[in-house]
């Protein structure tokens, strides 16, 4: 392992939570060269600059998203 303290695993999470969805989308939206030579390229490109532009936003957000959803819900019912 890292060794990083878990004091910062929300930035961990946001990290790995960015780059997932980052790759995912930016591979949708490059879906229309699959076919040609410059889809891996164009993918990991449009991954990169994506994963940089929403960073920032999830390890603002996250906390905020934590919060609602904990409103949102009701703890389990014992039994």
């Amino acid at each position: 392992m890292l060794g990083i303290p878990r004091r910062h695993s929300h930035f961990v999470f946001g990290t790995i939570q960015a780059g997932l969805t980052s790759l995912i989308a930016s591979g949708v939206a490059s879906y229309s060269l699959i076919g040609q030579a410059s889809f891996l390229y164009h993918w990991l490109v449009s991954w990169l600059i994506s994963w940089a532009a929403m960073l920032p936003f999830v390890l603002f957000a996250a906390p905020g998203i934590r919060k609602l959803s904990i409103l949102l819900t009701t703890e389990d019912a014992a039994g």
